[in-house]
């Protein structure tokens, strides 16, 4: 990025999102995939730049909530000039099984 805060994907993120997209593959059109590619591409963007538009989790204070598409959710905290991306959470999983 060349403006905004320095974004920071977690190990445990990366991986929720490997397992989203991987699911994905074998259930959704190229045409669904691509359009949350892009959904994430732009709302990781818009995060960078104004990492407070989105609000504070329930979960913990210091972390905050975006909903995806419906269906995911990226939970990140943003410390510094630095956001960290700390879960890439499927909603259609039980809520108790978020961790941050």
């Amino acid at each position: 990025m060349k403006s905004g805060y320095k974004i920071i994907w977690s190990e445990s993120a990366l991986a929720q999102l490997s397992q989203t997209f991987n699911y994905l593959e074998t259930n959704w059109t190229e045409k669904e995939l691509n359009r949350l590619a892009n959904s994430l591409e732009k709302t990781i963007s818009l995060i960078s730049k104004a990492p407070n538009i989105y609000p504070k989790s329930n979960k913990s204070f210091d972390v905050r909530k975006c909903i995806l598409l419906r269906y995911n959710s990226i939970y990140y905290r943003v410390d510094n000039q630095t956001i960290t991306i700390l879960s890439f959470f499927s909603n259609r999983q039980s809520p108790r099984k978020l961790t941050i």
